[in-house]
């Protein structure tokens, strides 16, 4: 965490992106296939539904609404859902993990930008 605070303000702030904005750059650069796009796979009407608050509605949110049924059917039980749990706590793992992959790929493109406006200029 301290590295990307120290390239963000100091070191590299032009060729550090911003995780809070959408990528600059088209999401099939630098693919030769179609790139299949992420889609959410619980619908609007079931997050409603169920009551989920706006900050958990996310690529997971399936898993997470099962894992609430889960323990809503099982009710003391709470050990019952420990699946429901692990496909969710694997679910936001690799949901993390695709975000860091946008991440360094954005970051990397925009080094290679720099560097071949440097080398037009000289």
């Amino acid at each position: 965490m301290g590295s990307h605070l120290v390239r963000s303000y100091i070191t590299q702030p032009d060729t550090e992106p911003d995780p809070r904005k959408p990528s600059s750059f088209d999401p099939q650069h630098g693919f030769e296939d179609e790139r299949k796009e992420r889609e959410m796979v619980a619908t609007q009407q079931q997050m409603n539904d169920a009551l989920l608050p706006v900050v958990q509605r996310d690529y997971c949110a399936h898993h997470l609404l099962k894992l609430m049924k889960c323990k809503r059917d099982n009710w003391p039980n709470f050990l019952a859902c420990k699946h429901e749990r692990h496909d969710w706590d694997y679910c936001q793992h690799q949901d993390y993990v695709m975000r860091m992959k946008e991440f360094e790929r954005e970051r990397r493109l925009l080094v290679r930008k720099k560097k071949m406006e440097e080398a037009q200029a000289a």
